[in-house]
């Protein structure tokens, strides 16, 4: 059964009625328009009932008509442009962007909390305790997450952050990953095809593959060995990383957490690096 409004209106599509086959016309001539309309905006756009609307949903396979909408807005998620994004944050009017934003955060995490495999979870802690070597990357906004995980299972791990500025160099980056190794990659909407072509060539060596992505329509779902699931958003043209930086925090410290004694020893032997190099400031005249 397919799982998105464009390969479900093309299955029930000779099944449907006239009425309905005009709402199904309307959607796919018009997916932005349609993504953010009420049912009986888009039925007095077509000429129909809500009603109509309603049973359409219901027709195509889904639960209703919020669940057609919440597909037709992951959908679009990867193909608005910026300008775009900006003009649909500006619908609501009066908005307020602090109230707004920490908001849409806290659902985002407590969506991923309760989407998220354990199991997948489970197995991505034990294929990065595993591996020979760890690769992480992620292009444009998913870059600033895959630092933030490079830093941090640096400290424990053989880690390869893969400079992603140019498609070249990010195979030459990756030339000797094999079998004994493990891929984390971050991909949200906008989805970068880099991001797609890396993990392709990287299952291609037999490496394992942890995505952390949106949506099980992201490109990169179905490439994954381990898929972990974290809700992204927009506030105006900004991308909200929110609820996967949690994920990679929840993963780095569940990793982690099987290797304690040798975590203890290189954080020891980090801090009297930084102390002799005065890395961090101690409050003291460091002048």
């Amino acid at each position: 059964m397919p799982d998105n409004i464009r390969s479900k209106i093309e299955l029930y599509y000779g099944s449907l009625s006239k009425s309905h086959k005009k709402i199904a016309n309307y959607i796919r001539g018009n997916y932005e328009k349609s993504a953010f309309m009420t049912a009986a905006e888009l039925g007095e756009a077509v000429g129909v009932s809500e009603s109509t609307v309603v049973r359409f949903a219901a027709q195509i396979g889904f639960s209703g008509y919020p669940e057609l909408q919440k597909n037709l807005r992951e959908m679009l998620k990867s193909r608005l442009t910026s300008v775009q994004r900006m003009e649909t944050a500006r619908k609501s009017e009066d908005i307020s962007y602090i109230d707004y934003a920490l908001t849409a955060d806290i659902e985002m995490i407590k969506k991923t909390l309760e989407k998220v495999s354990r199991e997948d979870f489970a197995g991505a802690v034990e294929a990065i305790n595993g591996a020979r070597k760890i690769y992480i990357l992620g292009v444009r906004s998913s870059a600033s997450v895959a630092g933030f995980a490079a830093l941090y299972m640096s400290f424990l791990y053989d880690v390869v952050l893969i400079d992603t500025s140019a498609t070249s160099e990010m195979f030459e980056q990756m030339l000797r990953i094999d079998e004994n190794d493990v891929c984390i990659a971050f991909s949200f909407p906008r989805y970068s095809s880099r991001t797609v072509k890396a993990i392709k060539f990287a299952r291609s060596r037999g490496a394992g593959i942890i995505s952390i992505t949106d949506s099980m329509m992201s490109p990169i779902a179905s490439l994954a060995t381990y898929l972990l699931l974290a809700e992204s958003s927009m506030v105006s043209f900004v991308d909200s990383l929110t609820a996967p930086l949690s994920l990679v925090t929840a993963l780095i410290a569940a990793s982690a957490d099987k290797k304690q004694q040798e975590i203890h020893d290189n954080l020891e032997e980090l801090e009297k690096i930084w102390d002799e190099y005065q890395v961090y400031r101690t409050g003291e005249d460091d002048s």
